[in-house]
């Protein structure tokens, strides 16, 4: 808990200190600025993600770079898991995972997991306000606060849009976040 304290202390005196300076425009008003920032970052890698999984074509969703590590699929199939377990917690539902399709799903089963468990996170973020990110909730065999899941979310969710942009790299696809 303290570890996670500090490291949103971290990540956030950045944004503050670059949200002084004088070419920085001033930020818009809003009555829950702590939880608008974490829904942002929510909303830019959901993007990211989806887009990535519907730009893949088929027919890579079997790849792997090297023999020893997932599949395309696999990569698109654990956000789904994860989701499900941190969103289902922030919903109340506990942290009980909803299985993913297998891998060797054809990509629309895969894809409309991947948007089911986006849906359940949209209800938990949209849910999300200043006051109630220092609730505890359970998760798990741990209780943990609204903001340290949803933090944890979106720093996952980052974690596994590197790696499937990678995948698409090496298969010649440009990744969402550097299309023009």
């Amino acid at each position: 808990m303290v570890c996670t304290a500090v490291s949103l202390a971290g990540l956030m005196v950045p944004s503050v200190l670059l949200g002084q300076t004088a070419a920085s425009p001033a930020p818009a008003a809003t009555a829950n600025p702590l939880s608008a920032e974490v829904q942002g970052r929510y909303a830019q890698v959901k993007g990211f993600i989806i887009k990535s999984a519907e730009d893949m074509p088929a027919e890579n969703y079997p790849f792997k770079p090297t023999p020893d590590i997932r599949t395309f699929a696999r990569v698109v199939n654990h956000v789904t898991e994860a989701q499900n377990r941190s969103c289902g917690a922030l919903n109340g539902a506990g942290a009980t995972a909803k299985p993913a399709p297998p891998e060797t799903a054809d990509k629309a089963t895969i894809v409309d997991a991947l948007k089911a468990s986006f849906a359940e996170c949209d209800k938990a973020y949209g849910a999300l306000t200043d006051a109630t990110m220092a609730e505890m909730v359970q998760a798990g065999p741990a209780k943990r606060s609204r903001l340290g899941i949803a933090w944890g979310n979106v720093s996952h969710d980052n974690e596994q849009y590197a790696t499937l942009a990678l995948y698409m790299r090496l298969k010649g696809i440009v990744p969402p976040s550097s299309e023009k």
